[in-house]
């Protein structure tokens, strides 16, 4: 298959190379200091699935010099999606479909009208890769998988032929009919922990050393479940109950991404995590009052520095 990566950030990246070096036609693009390292040396990924390094890639800032693939994999930052949709438009033929791989539950409403809904195939990233210098990517933790769906909830060849092009790579994806209620769970944690963990500045061992910061990461999470369960959303129940207990047997140092873009002074994704749990909340009528404390006191931060 030909595939576009468009947001060739840790896991773009890392899907981009493993699914190249499984044989198929990939092109990414980049722009700034991580364009120019994979024209000048290509791609390297450690990893503990085993190393791998590409001398040659392509990749290109001009999205219409690449022109029409069979699948994009959409992995841009949600604030920068307004901005990529011209990129975006540039790679669709007549039958190219998007794999969105973006936190939070509202990027298909984003990137419609101006990108037809019928192409968008929604997905979410269970895999931890990030940039270590330009050109050099770490994955680690477990292989991951992708789990995606389509939006009438049926498997389609689409579907299948991302399936069969994921099989040649040790990343499996996993086909949901009820692809809403995967991102929505997925949503849930990452809103509550990620909030919760930017607000005080610490690991989830900092978080559940406190009793009191403990709690409040189980009422930022239950605030968020609320809001699925009031939009119909099917969650695990007493989900926001298991995750506080799961929080008290992950790694000591386990950061989440937005905690790691506030300590570098990056830009946040926090208007569609804790902003998203408030808005959504908004529009259902639940009241999010601890998410929307952490959304005003990281809100000052959301744009870097």
């Amino acid at each position: 298959m030909r595939f576009a990566i468009l947001g060739t950030g840790g896991m773009g990246a890392y899907f981009g190379g493993k699914l190249a070096l499984a044989g198929h036609e990939v092109a990414f693009v980049a722009r700034g200091q991580t364009l120019a390292a994979l024209q000048s040396k290509g791609l390297k990924v450690e990893s503990p699935d085993g190393d791998f390094e590409l001398k040659t890639v392509r990749a290109g800032s001009d999205a219409a010099a690449i022109g029409a693939v069979d699948a994009v994999l959409y992995c841009v930052k949600l604030y920068d999606v307004a901005g990529s949709k011209a990129l975006l438009a540039s790679l669709l033929g007549p039958q190219t479909f998007v794999l969105t791989l973006q936190n939070g539950v509202e990027v298909v409403d984003m990137l419609a009208p101006e990108i037809e809904r019928s192409r968008i195939l929604p997905g979410s990233s269970y895999v931890s890769s990030n940039i270590v210098t330009p050109g050099l990517i770490r994955h680690v933790g477990a292989a991951g998988h992708i789990d995606f769906g389509e939006l009438d909830g049926k498997l389609s060849p689409r579907a299948q032929s991302l399936i069969d092009a994921f099989a040649g790579t040790n990343v499996e994806a996993r086909f949901k009919a009820d692809i809403n209620g995967s991102l929505w769970t997925k949503f849930v944690l990452v809103a509550g922990y990620s909030g919760v963990m930017a607000l005080t500045r610490g690991s989830i061992g900092v978080v559940r050393a406190c009793p009191e910061t403990l709690h409040l990461l189980g009422e930022a999470l239950s605030e968020a479940e609320a809001v699925a369960h009031a939009m119909g959303m099917n969650i695990p129940k007493d989900f926001s109950h298991s995750q506080v207990e799961r929080a008290k047997e992950l790694p000591f140092q386990l950061k989440p991404s937005l905690l790691e873009d506030l300590e570098h002074g990056r830009r946040m994704e926090v208007d569609w995590l804790a902003g998203g749990v408030v808005r959504l909340g908004a529009r259902v009528g639940v009241p999010t009052p601890v998410n929307r404390v952490i959304h005003a006191a990281l809100k000052p931060y959301a744009n870097g520095t």
